[in-house]
């Protein structure tokens, strides 16, 4: 265990920051920092079209696709992971999650575009995409993008399993802290529920998430919000802890454990990227099954999901944290206390309701991940052997999921940062090699006369 977590801690320190860094910044230059100069455009393409006519070929609407990806990253991420990060990189780790974010944006923007514009039609005649797609269809060497294409199917369908375990483990902690519940219950009681849903395919995957991440995001931020307002005095105070911890990091654990720089963006990077999948390639496989006239139009989506999962839930959940002083305890570097400290910090405010309104909340915010990421993990055993193979593995994951929630957590996440990297990397060189194309067709959609934006403009 401890060679698994050395390994993980050096692969998710500078060589994969530094490979995200790059292809995301060389990104946002080549797209012209279109993040920060059309918000309002990409808004207006995006939220105020949702209950609109769609237009296009496609299997479920942008907006199901788009709560079918928020679900995959809406889930244990943020509302365990920050609390995680906070305790292990400082608070300043929290200002590292929205370099990421902002960064990310044109990266998570680039790999939905290629995704949808090589997607195809599957057996089933549902539009299937993502990044083996376009490795396999769009690097113009066809023998390394085969490879490419098959080294990230393989390492994704692997890595979907301690990803799962990570998702069970967490909410069984929680449901145990709160109501008393065994572990193993928790973990059945998903599987089951789950085993439901996945093995009902794309659309009811698409119709169970239009509804449930909608209503459990809301009501999560609106407490949130609540507890961040009643201390609204101490808000300048955090966000200058925020700052300066960012850059000369002081000690998060107890006893006095000092934190390197490089720890703080370690561990905000890593629980960053892991939430909004900025650079995973998985959110492309959600949005390749939507209708839409074009891929751009369809990657505004992508640009919304981390702007909801990052930049809300998680800084909402990183100030509850901070602002309710509970990472401050004396029990809080603990394995199994890191991971509740969300919790504590609603308990804090509303007693121990707000416990249990955490761990409902984490309990449908995992559910509906679990199924998506069970659902893109079907997605590369179909690319890999066939329809067939999809059904077996799905059975897998479900059984993941009550070993997950037994598991020991830091050993979990380990793990899920080691397998994480073999997925990352490949991705990464298939979005550098294929952004000519992502230029053209950011080109096209943005200049084509009397069509897509030229169109919405007049």
């Amino acid at each position: 265990m401890e060679t698994i977590v050395a390994i993980s801690d050096f692969l998710w320190g500078y060589p994969i920051i530094i490979a995200l860094l790059i292809t995301s910044v060389f990104l946002t230059f080549r797209l012209k920092f279109f993040q920060f100069r059309i918000p309002l455009y990409i808004f207006q393409q995006t939220i105020g079209q949702v209950g609109k006519k769609t237009k296009g070929k496609g299997t479920i609407t942008p907006f199901q696709t788009m709560t079918t990806a928020l679900s995959s990253t809406i889930g244990a991420a943020n509302i365990v992971g920050v609390p995680v990060a906070i305790m292990l990189g400082g608070p300043g780790a929290l200002f590292w999650m929205w370099v990421i974010a902002f960064l990310g944006m044109a990266l998570k923007f680039g790999e939905t575009v290629l995704g949808v514009h090589y997607r195809e039609k599957n057996a089933a005649g549902e539009y299937v995409g993502g990044p083996m797609y376009y490795m396999q269809n769009g690097i113009k060497w066809p023998l390394i993008g085969k490879i490419l294409a098959v080294w990230y199917a393989f390492f994704l369908m692997i890595e979907l399993i301690p990803s799962i375990m990570v998702q069970s483990n967490a909410v069984a902690s929680t449901v145990t802290d709160s109501f008393s519940v065994p572990p193993i219950y928790t973990g059945i009681s998903i599987a089951i529920f789950a085993g439901i849903v996945v093995f009902g395919g794309v659309r009811r995957i698409g119709r169970v998430t239009s509804y449930l991440v909608p209503v459990m995001a809301f009501f999560y931020i609106i407490a949130g919000l609540i507890i961040i307002f009643m201390h609204v005095e101490m808000v300048p105070e955090i966000f200058a802890l925020i700052f300066t911890e960012a850059f000369n990091p002081t000690a998060a654990l107890g006893g006095g454990a000092g934190v390197v720089l490089a720890e703080s963006i370690r561990w905000g990077f890593a629980r960053g990227i892991y939430s909004n999948e900025a650079g995973l390639g998985t959110s492309p496989i959600a949005h390749a099954a939507a209708q839409t006239d074009h891929p751009v139009r369809q990657a505004f989506w992508a640009i919304v999901q981390i702007v909801v999962d990052t930049l809300v839930v998680c800084t909402i959940t990183g100030f509850v944290v901070l602002i309710t002083g509970v990472w401050q305890h004396g029990d809080a570097h603990e394995d199994n206390v890191r991971e509740a400290l969300t919790s504590r910090a609603f308990e804090e405010t509303f007693g121990t309701f707000g416990g249990s309104m955490v761990a409902i909340a984490l309990v449908l915010f995992v559910f509906s991940t679990i199924t998506v990421v069970i659902f893109y993990g079907a997605r590369q055993a179909e690319f890999l052997f066939g329809l067939w193979a999809g059904k077996v593995i799905k059975v897998v994951y479900i059984v993941s999921i009550v070993i997950g929630a037994i598991g020991g957590a830091t050993f979990l996440w380990s793990l899920l940062d080691l397998t994480l990297f073999f997925v990352v990397l490949p991705n990464l060189i298939a979005v550098f090699l294929l952004s000519p194309k992502i230029i053209e067709l950011y080109k096209e959609f943005f200049h084509t006369e009397g069509k897509y934006y030229k169109k919405d403009m007049e």
